[in-house]
């Protein structure tokens, strides 16, 4: 079969599908540019697949690590290696990796709550937290927050080019500011994703003023993007879940907490019980499916940056405001593109759920979703219910109406619903053309 052959079949297959020639092409010709963005993307998988291994080696994992508990879940073989898998990987004194924590927002709110005491004060230098976390605050008033139980807020907006703000943050720090939370990931807000290595500069400016100031950072959708992590960079408490980049696609469930020993003593007796801590908790039949996930995870991770990478460049070149830029570094698996308009980002969402392999007849609507201050829309035709590291979009019904667009387990998938989705906005008129000619 020649070169040509082989590409005509590929498109057959992409027109069966419903992707037209014209689209098809364009997307071709947006990828003949990045095969230098690609080839940096695998070589750092590439070292995250060894820091893995590793990490997996030097705690031991055996067969018998696989084999998971009930009950009470007493000398867990399996959840205790696991554990020190992470604190390895993630270069800190010890680690809490469970099934019991249900989300990304339980798993900050879990530390939050653990490492907080009445009269303490939790600082944001980065502006506004993600939506979900203003009830955990107490921003939004909600039953059971921390400003229920005492706990003060104070937060510093970054300056209008997306910096810190330096002076701001020092003058936000008193005597009985405990703890301070960094967002990794831009959440439903159009600023740049943080590097490591920007919130590694931030927590030193934030200890050399406080010296004693827990220092955590939200690490959702940023894991194994980067070489290091933010405990490389001085984070006391790095915080993420199992449904995103670490559980590989294959967790059904989890969260992790990475950092000092008192840090994750106080999370794990928050979460199971004063004097148990991390002694109990059945990990029933989850292990295998964590242990596999977080070795396929810096893959599956690269997969994800290729999509949103090539998501980036496909409709920058339509016009549409996209963030992070086509060309820029990548430090998180989303992608956010501005439509302007409701219709523009319910007709990207309702692409991306007719690319998947789970429920692809599904139109995706907006609803009141809970922990959000205005209907949402969400596609995911996914295999684990809500796992954002598979392939995904959604965004608030509200200006600037940016659909956020992420994960993809392969990358072959993840370019599929990148081309629907743009299918989708041309057969809705919110694209009237594209920059191709037969």
């Amino acid at each position: 079969m020649t070169e040509k052959t082989t590409g005509e079949t590929l498109l057959s297959q992409y027109e069966k599908l419903g992707i037209s020639r014209k689209v098809y092409r364009y997307g071709e010709s947006v990828l003949e540019k990045l095969a230098p963005r690609f080839a940096q993307i695998d070589q750092v998988a590439e070292y995250n697949q060894m820091k893995v291994i590793a990490a997996m080696q030097e705690a031991r994992v055996s067969e018998a690590c696989l084999m998971g508990t009930t009950g009470y879940g007493y000398n867990d073989l399996g959840r205790e290696t696991l554990e020190t898998v992470y604190a390895k990987l993630f270069h800190t004194q010890a680690a809490l990796v469970r099934p019991q924590i249900t989300c990304g927002t339980h798993a900050l709110a879990l530390a939050l709550m653990s490492n907080l005491r009445p009269g303490d004060v939790l600082l944001s230098p980065v502006g506004k937290p993600y939506d979900t976390l203003e009830e955990v605050i107490g921003i939004r008033p909600s039953r059971g927050s921390l400003q229920e139980y005492g706990i003060g807020y104070r937060q510093v907006d970054l300056l209008p080019d997306g910096s810190f703000d330096w002076e701001g943050i020092r003058a936000a720090i008193g005597e009985d500011t405990k703890l301070a939370t960094i967002q990794r990931s831009k959440g439903y807000q159009t600023r740049q994703t943080f590097s490591v290595e920007q919130i590694g500069e931030l927590i030193a400016f934030l200890k050399s003023v406080k010296p004693d100031l827990i220092c955590m950072v939200d690490n959702c959708y940023g894991e194994f993007t980067q070489t290091i992590e933010p405990t490389d960079v001085g984070a006391d408490l790095c915080v993420g879940s199992l449904i995103k980049n670490p559980g590989g696609g294959l967790a059904p469930i989890g969260g992790y907490l990475a950092g000092t020993q008192a840090c994750i003593d106080n999370a794990a007796c928050r979460l199971i019980s004063p004097g148990l801590g991390k002694e109990v908790g059945a990990t029933l039949h989850v292990l295998p499916s964590f242990y596999q996930g977080l070795f396929l995870a810096p893959s599956v991770t690269a997969a994800a940056l290729k999509g949103a990478v090539f998501a980036a460049n496909l409709y920058e070149g339509l016009g549409f405001r996209v963030v992070p830029s086509g060309s820029a570094e990548r430090y998180d698996i989303i992608q956010a593109v501005e439509f302007g308009t409701p219709e523009g980002l319910i007709a990207f969402c309702e692409g991306i759920q007719s690319a998947a392999p789970v429920d692809s007849f599904v139109t995706p609507e907006p609803w009141d979703m809970p922990g959000y201050d205005s209907q949402v829309i969400m596609a995911a035709g996914a295999f684990v219910s809500g796992a954002s590291i598979e392939l995904s979009a959604d965004g608030p019904l509200k200006p600037p109406y940016a659909a956020y667009f992420q994960g993809g387990l392969t990358w072959q998938h993840a370019k599929f619903g990148i081309l629907k989705s743009l299918q989708r906005c041309l057969e809705r008129h919110v694209i009237d053309d594209i920059p191709y000619n037969e």
